[in-house]
């Protein structure tokens, strides 16, 4: 991981730049999401999860980062459904400067259950899960 690298993932969030998060992330690519202990492998739903963390999230902003050879963990804060949360991104990059491991950490629980909860519907209906059962 580069400077050049992180800096290019700042511009995806802060430009909400799409196209850009396309580029940055491998095919295989894993995804650990803080709602669910399973995790999500491939560009698709981890494009999808993020583009659409991007737009659930208000008020978004990195504090501190930590950088450690190919990895880094990135502090924010949001808001969600008017619930205030704080959360670390551990993001590891290949050679290439391409995003392969991506893990979130949020909390208090209820900043996590609004996140949770617009996800998985984001989720379900663009059918990348199934919806859930009674």
């Amino acid at each position: 991981m580069t400077n050049q690298d992180l800096d290019r993932w700042h511009q995806v969030v802060a430009n909400k730049d799409l196209d850009l998060l396309q580029d940055l992330l491998h095919e295989d690519v894993e995804f650990h999401s803080p709602a669910v202990w399973a995790p999500k492998v491939g560009k698709p739903v981890a494009g999808f999860i993020l583009q659409s963390a991007i737009d659930i999230f208000q008020d978004f902003t990195y504090h501190r980062e930590w950088i450690d050879g190919d990895s880094c963990a990135l502090e924010f804060s949001a808001t969600v459904d008017g619930k205030n949360l704080k959360g670390i991104d551990l993001i590891r990059w290949n050679d290439e400067g391409q995003i392969v491991h991506f893990e979130v950490m949020i909390r208090p629980l209820n900043g996590l259950q609004a996140l949770a909860g617009q996800m998985a519907q984001r989720l379900v209906d663009a059918g990348l899960v199934p919806p859930p059962q009674n």
